[in-house]
């Protein structure tokens, strides 16, 4: 698996790396899903020892998935799989707690130790604000900052990160957290990840990247030949494109092009769709929800970078694709 340097964390990690997000299962958050459907805990256990074996050692995980069964299901593992081979990334933010809004500090305490009991380690070696929603006037920004960096000192935590599904939120205050991972939304058909000014902030200052949703949750692979409808708990509900034939069947034959413009590559569909995302940042990564040893097979066979006139084939074959 080839590998890349997160940045001025100064950790190689692989460009292709391990997202957990499906390893909760189904979920809501009050009346929206959120999880994934379909979780084989047998299976996703069977990636996690693969993902160890082919290399593929950053994963990455947060509180909210699963309520923590995410988080769980890797601290199983290290009997298999020795800590201090994993690059462990995990996340706060998105559950307020018995509190009235995100990030309060008594929050974010208690759900490091949680997730530190729950991925049976001493320390976190990444630790992301999970989303850019600070409050009305961003008051509970440095409070939640003073947390992670008081966790940081006591050894807790190793680096901290910052996410968000807009490119645009994590520039506005990518300066106050100065963090040293980034983790954007981004892919082929929703990247605004250069336009909103972000890529030229991370090249100035060697800041470590890991794009997540870089297939949108496979939509994107064009593997559909009719509309999808998820059950309860399942994020895939929120996104329309499964649900719309017109947009399924332009997928289809977008996927059809990268195979005929890659006939060489073993997984030519998911091959360029991640690695256009990787070929103008150096310090970054993907983040694949790997569910089963088939599909850590196919994220290593996808590996192989794009060549800068590559790439921009791809990007411009799906400009005018809104997913």
């Amino acid at each position: 698996m080839r590998q890349v340097l997160l940045g001025r964390t100064g950790i190689e990690v692989p460009a292709i790396s391990l997202g957990t997000w499906s390893y909760g299962g189904e979920n809501t958050s009050g009346p929206v899903s959120v999880g994934w459907s379909g979780h084989d805990p047998v299976a996703a256990e069977a990636a996690l020892l693969r993902c160890h074996e082919v290399g593929i050692t950053h994963w990455d995980s947060a509180d909210v998935y699963g309520d923590g069964r995410s988080e769980s299901l890797i601290g199983q593992v290290w009997g298999s799989v020795p800590r201090e081979e994993i690059f462990l990334a995990s996340k706060v933010g998105w559950d307020k707690g018995e509190f009235a809004h995100y990030y309060h500090p008594q929050q974010i305490r208690a759900r490091i130790e949680r997730s530190l009991r729950n991925l049976k380690t001493e320390q976190i070696d990444l630790f992301y604000l999970h989303h850019c929603d600070f409050g009305p006037q961003d008051d509970y920004l440095d409070d939640a900052l003073a947390v992670l960096r008081e966790a940081r000192d006591a050894g807790q935590i190793r680096f901290i990160g910052l996410s968000d599904w807009d490119p645009a939120k994590v520039l506005r205050y990518a300066d106050r957290v100065d963090p040293d991972v980034i983790q954007p939304y981004r892919n082929v058909a929703a990247d605004t990840y250069v336009s909103s000014g972000l890529k030229a902030w991370v090249d100035a200052r060697e800041v470590g990247v890991a794009f997540f949703s870089p297939i949108r949750h496979g939509l994107l692979l064009g593997r559909l030949e009719e509309p999808r409808e998820f059950p309860e708990g399942d994020f895939r509900q929120n996104v329309p494109g499964f649900a719309d034939p017109e947009l399924l069947a332009t997928l289809r034959t977008k996927a059809e092009a990268l195979r005929a413009r890659f006939p060489e590559r073993p997984e030519p569909v998911l091959s360029a769709l991640v690695n256009a995302l990787l070929s103008d940042t150096p310090s970054g990564c993907v983040l694949l929800g790997l569910r089963n040893p088939a599909q850590v097979a196919a994220a290593v066979a996808a590996s192989c970078p794009l060549s800068a006139e590559e790439a921009e084939f791809v990007r411009e074959l799906y400009a005018e694709v809104s997913v």
